[in-house]
């Protein structure tokens, strides 16, 4: 398979209107593409890294990269796959979450040929008549007659006006950096059209929009911020081999298609348990190096295979050994939330040195090991 061939499979859910075109229009010039990622949180995720890595691809061969942090459509709040309206996020957040996300992106992303580029330099400069100019052009039906708005209006969930404008900010990106390519997940597809419509009609030419798939995080739901289910790109080297070996046997073959450069036909090959072996330590090498990944992998072998509690596992150091497990939990980054902390503590999964964990309140000694969930452990410590 050529270059463009495989630019435009792998990792490619749908590319719209069609692919013949897009290909035509490669094969004629160096194309201007760009992937928009709002800041509503510090964090990046392998899901994430999906669309960046297709990015990086049309980089690589030649084409005009960017990757655009929202900060002016971060205020607005995007509203794809919400069952209810985000929170209202600070100036002060936005450049609180944006501070580590070149250095985050720069593990996926050569960001000496990919562009880092932010919205609000231009949105937030819009005046009310360019605002009425841009709104002018798409219809108000299309914009709130999505399933998503229809649903929250039915269970008693306001969906405000600032929400069914925020496909306008996003098409507008399109128009401001004049692309011929935008990628995203196929959660935003309607945001893309939209921008695709605009760039027609405000601009009179075409663009293509390339979807990527979502994957599954590590509870078998799709992977995002809010859910807590996520491999997070800073994830100890450890603690992302560990959540990979968890998943479930169905995510291997969407995590090695979609998230590595192996080759398609070595996995058929493979034992389920090898398989998912060979693609944790890929992926660890990808963010933390060979090194981390071998070790991550014998720190697995060791405390599953053989039976054995590593002596190098993380430690975590107590000044008073009566601790509230939920808050323990949370603060120490063991559970996304206090939600979560219950609920492994209800099914059983809280475990301090091979015992089982159901009070509300424990008492730690010198040295014991707890397990949370299956594949994460930590060494208690009293000072």
């Amino acid at each position: 398979m050529d270059k463009v061939a495989n630019l435009l499979t792998r990792g490619v859910e749908q590319v719209l209107p069609e692919k013949s075109g897009l290909e035509k229009l490669m094969a004629s010039k160096r194309i201007r593409v760009y992937l928009g990622v709002d800041p509503t949180g510090p964090r990046l995720h392998l899901g994430h890294t999906i669309p960046l890595r297709k990015l990086n691809e049309f980089a690589k061969v030649g084409h005009e990269a960017i990757l655009l942090f929202g900060t002016g459509t971060v205020l607005a709040g995007d509203p794809s796959q919400r069952t209810r309206g985000r929170d209202k996020i600070t100036q002060k957040e936005i450049d609180e979450n944006i501070k580590t996300w070149k250095e985050q992106a720069g593990k996926v992303i050569d960001l000496s040929k990919v562009q880092i580029r932010q919205n609000g330099e231009w949105l937030l400069k819009l005046n009310l008549a360019e605002i009425l100019e841009i709104a002018s052009h798409i219809s108000a039906f299309q914009l709130i007659k999505r399933d998503m708005f229809q649903k929250r209006n039915e269970a008693g969930d306001m969906v405000s006006t600032k929400e069914t404008l925020y496909p306008l900010l996003q098409g507008y990106d399109s128009v401001a950096m004049d692309v011929d390519l935008e990628i995203g997940g196929t959660d935003q597809t309607f945001n893309m059209l939209i921008g695709r419509e605009l760039q027609k009609k405000m601009k009179n030419r075409e663009k293509y929009v390339l979807t990527t798939p979502l994957i599954s995080g590590t509870d078998g739901q799709p992977m995002s911020k809010s859910s807590g289910n996520c491999i997070w790109l800073d994830d100890s080297a450890i603690d992302m081999f560990g959540k990979i070996m968890a998943l479930a046997d169905t995510q291997i073959v969407p995590y090695w298609q979609n998230l590595t450069s192996l080759p398609q036909d070595q996995i058929v090959k493979l034992k389920p348990l090898d398989a998912k072996k060979t693609l944790a330590f890929e992926i660890v090498k990808t963010y933390h190096g060979e090194n981390q990944a071998k070790k991550a992998q014998e720190e697995f072998e060791q405390l599953f295979q053989k039976g054995g509690v590593s002596q190098s596992i993380p430690e975590i150091k107590i000044k008073e050994p009566s601790v509230e497990l939920v808050d323990f939990l949370v603060e120490n980054n063991l559970a996304p939330s206090k939600s979560e902390a219950k609920r492994l503590i209800s099914s059983g999964a809280v475990e301090v040195d091979g015992q089982v964990i159901s009070e509300s309140e424990i008492e730690f000694t010198d040295n014991q090991v707890m397990r949370v969930g299956k594949h994460k452990f930590v060494r208690i410590k009293t000072e």
